[in-house]
């Protein structure tokens, strides 16, 4: 079997680059920077240092100029470094260059993602998409990968055997591209199977014309907690980007009895690449397909404006830019100084204030869902007679029972019916005394 071979299997230490060529851009990228770290910690690897490195152009071969690499290459040596992680997007060309003047490892930031999520992927849809996307990552990068056992050849045979390896690599990429190119298919046609599953899944669930509405937002902003304590659900949340990949749907029931479906996606980032929001169309189709999306901030996060807007973003690209939205500041427990909080009601004045870790605001959340929801509830009185038992089942099953009661040989039932089924028992409609 074909297998991506990108690094070592052990990396300890790296050495972090952000290179950027605008002076305006200093800031942003030295945001960036700091994210990039948390996401190469994400993968349980030491940052030794970080680099904000501006060059006055940008240069085909390196990105930035043969100085500048240079000292970038020295302080990766000066620290044992096992890996430059430089978090600007790197062509295949540029990749073997860097690896070529540093005689390490180089990575760049999608890279690293694609890294973490083929850790975090759990369904088969994840570990599909996952695979597809390294994997047409991958195939433009083969030549580099070879360029390593080249090295590890020449190393250890040294002289003629190296000349050998590199000829008998060359005839390996060509092998190597064809099975690229094989896995890429299959994870296609497999993946594909997989939506019309899913097709099917949303099919039964649109049959029942429950209201569905889609968690967003920024990698780690607290959604699948949120959805947690909502429904009681057993999604991993935890204090790290990308703690879970594979969407959730759960049932709740809303304060005014009207069942709402709602699903975790996938957290965003910056600088997503594009493959990635290709390779994750079908979990992100969640958020298309929703009646309405609850975008989830963390309220605590210096750059919380950026993250909305890269949500936003994210969402135009898929379609779902004009849903009806619901802003969660979450995590405001966090936020202890008032000239913070006050900005934030200015920058975000529509903004529900929640904490899904100590469970405050949540009834604000299900009450703005009820109003967004409130032209689709239907309460209904049912007289129903006493042997028709089946409906007063279909009642407790499919709708919401607020109260039984019983007058001769009928029953008196009041509920709030979804559209499903509210034909099945117009007959049986009563007006209320």
């Amino acid at each position: 079997m074909f297998e991506v071979r990108q690094k070592p299997d052990m990396v300890e230490r790296a050495l972090l680059v952000r290179l950027y060529f605008d002076p305006r851009d200093a800031q942003e990228s030295e945001s960036l920077l700091e994210e990039l770290g948390e996401l190469v910690r994400t993968l349980n690897i030491e940052v030794v240092e970080s680099v904000l490195a501006r060059s006055r152009e940008m240069h085909k071969k390196l990105l930035c100029g043969t100085g500048k690499a240079d000292e970038i290459v020295a302080l990766a040596k000066a620290h044992e470094c096992d890996v430059i992680v430089i978090d600007n997007g790197l062509a295949p060309s540029q990749q073997r260059e860097w690896e070529k003047l540093a005689d390490l490892c180089v990575i760049d930031r999608e890279e690293v993602i694609l890294d973490i999520f083929a850790k975090r992927a759990q369904t088969k849809e994840a570990r599909l998409q996952v695979e597809l996307a390294r994997m047409q990552y991958a195939l433009p990068r083969l030549a580099r990968m070879w360029g390593h056992l080249d090295r590890e050849s020449a190393g250890s045979g040294g002289g003629a055997g190296g000349g050998a390896s590199r000829g008998m690599g060359e005839k390996q990429i060509e092998v190597d591209r064809r099975l690229a190119h094989l896995t890429i298919d299959r994870a296609k046609r497999e993946l594909e199977i997989v939506r019309k599953q899913r097709k099917t899944q949303r099919k039964e669930r649109e049959k029942l014309e429950t209201p569905h509405a889609a968690i967003v937002g920024y990698t780690n902003a607290g959604k699948s907690t949120l959805l947690n304590v909502l429904s009681g659900a057993d999604v991993m949340a935890k204090d790290m980007l990308f703690a879970t990949l594979d969407t959730t749907t759960r049932r709740i029931e809303l304060p005014d009895g009207q069942p709402l479906l709602i699903t975790d996606t996938v957290g965003f980032v910056r600088n997503l690449p594009h493959r990635l929001v290709e390779a994750f169309k079908a979990t992100l189709e969640e958020a298309l397909l929703a009646d309405f999306l609850i975008h989830v901030l963390d309220a605590s996060a210096p750059e919380i404006q950026r993250f909305h807007d890269t949500t936003l973003e994210v969402l135009k690209e898929l379609g779902a830019e004009e849903k009806q939205v619901i802003t969660v500041l979450n995590k405001i427990d966090r936020v202890t100084d008032p000239e913070v909080l006050a900005t934030l009601e200015r920058q975000f004045p529509d903004a529900l204030h929640a904490s899904a870790f100590h469970g405050t605001g949540l009834d604000a959340l299900l009450k703005a869902c009820c109003d967004i929801l409130a032209d689709r509830i239907s309460r209904k009185n049912y007289r129903i007679p006493q042997n028709r038992a089946d409906l007063v089942s279909l009642l407790h099953r499919d709708a919401k029972v607020l109260s039984t009661n019983y007058e001769g040989d009928d029953i008196l039932v009041s509920a709030v019916v979804p559209p499903a089924i509210a034909g099945r028992l117009e007959l049986f409609a009563a007006v209320p005394a």
